[in-house]
């Protein structure tokens, strides 16, 4: 059987979260370390003058989400029918406070979209899961309006019912994020490789590639190793997981970015967030698509600051030349803490050395379409 979205935590056993006596996710304890890199990296706080993600609804579709963790706001947890406000497992809740984390004085974590709310749907309590299960979910999410959909826990096969579902959400404006997690090589999870589908890479501190899973539909990159979150099992404290090691947690960043782009750009179609995603992102080493990283490492400044075309295409669908990072804004400077790991610096330095004898033209052809840089400031 393909094994998905393994969890590695310091005081986990068998590629889960630590377990209590009955068998649920554990808190780490509260964390009061650094800020966390992937946290450093997205630098969601520079943004949060722009927008903090206020009237999104991001759906985290997978083990449910622990209402007790009390960096969650009240009322942040959306309730009703098809919702889950508990989660044994604890993946669904170390997601969702990736996504939306309320800032707290107790701890240096917080989500990059605090101003989302969160919709827990349930589908698995174990890895993977029913394809037409997870149909099912997603379904829930997109009657519920959610703008965009995170599978937090992918299935290990596809199905009619889940590419339908797929279809039905992105009718609906929704964009669906989900991590490339499969642990076998030239195996893929699903919908992360369905059509129309946000699918996420994972990298460590240093911008390497973590994850398995590889392909031309891979989109972009974030953050999947050695990071922290809130914890399930925190019973009505602010209580974390680290440190913690699941390529599908890498989705999660990506998901709250997009609700941060929603919310800033309203107008926006769920296919045209995704484009700015990925065009913004720090290209490769290549200076195109990588398997792993897709079209690059998520750029959270760029995604949401820069002024482009709304009939801009994708990366895939532009010229080689004008698929180099044309749209990243001339003012936007690498992120303002000195301790970014230096690697993730010199991935985006040799992208836009790449870039450099190709960006012009681009531009100039941008131009004449309508495009101007950014003239925000931080």
């Amino acid at each position: 059987m393909l094994a998905v979205a393994g969890l590695v935590a310091t005081s986990g056993a068998g590629g889960a979260p630590a377990a209590s006596a009955q068998g649920c996710a554990n808190p780490s304890g509260t964390y009061t370390g650094e800020v966390p890199w992937g946290q450093r990296l997205v630098d969601p706080a520079r943004l949060w003058p722009l927008t903090r993600g206020g009237g999104q609804l991001v759906a985290v579709v997978g083990t449910g989400v622990d209402a007790q963790n009390t960096q969650f706001a009240p009322g942040q947890l959306d309730s009703g029918a098809g919702t889950e406000r508990t989660d044994c497992d604890g993946r669904g809740t170390i997601a969702a406070g990736i996504v939306g984390a309320q800032p707290d004085p107790s701890t240096t974590f917080a989500g990059v979209a605090p101003g989302a709310r969160l919709l827990p749907i349930r589908y698995t309590t174990g890895d993977g899961g029913d394809p037409g299960e997870l149909a099912g979910a997603i379904d829930r999410a997109a009657d519920r309006r959610a703008g965009v959909i995170l599978i937090a826990v992918p299935a290990a096969a596809d199905s009619p019912a889940l590419s339908a579902a797929v279809s039905r959400a992105r009718a609906k404006g929704a964009v669906i994020v989900s991590a490339a997690s499969a642990t076998q090589q030239g195996a893929r999870t699903y919908p992360t490789a369905t059509s129309g589908v946000l699918a996420v890479g994972s990298v460590n501190a240093a911008g390497e590639p973590v994850q398995t899973e590889a392909g031309d539909h891979v989109g972009v990159a974030a953050p999947g190793a050695e990071l922290v979150s809130t914890s399930a099992g925190a019973g009505g404290a602010v209580a974390h997981r680290w440190p913690v090691t699941d390529p599908s947690l890498a989705a999660a960043y990506v998901a709250g970015v997009a609700a941060l782009v929603r919310a800033y750009h309203p107008a926006l179609s769920g296919d045209q967030v995704v484009t700015r995603l990925t065009l913004t992102a720090h290209r490769p080493p290549s200076g195109g698509h990588d398997p792993r990283l897709g079209w690059g490492v998520l750029d959270a400044y760029a995604a949401v600051s820069s002024t482009l075309p709304a009939d801009v295409p994708p990366p895939g669908a532009l010229p080689p030349a004008a698929s180099s990072p044309m749209v990243v804004p001339a003012t936007a400077p690498p992120p303002r803490r000195s301790d970014v790991p230096a690697g993730t610096i010199a991935l985006a330095g040799v992208a836009l050395a790449a870039a450099a004898g190709v960006t012009m033209a681009a531009v100039r052809r941008a131009r004449r379409r309508g495009w101007r840089a950014s003239r925000f400031t931080p």
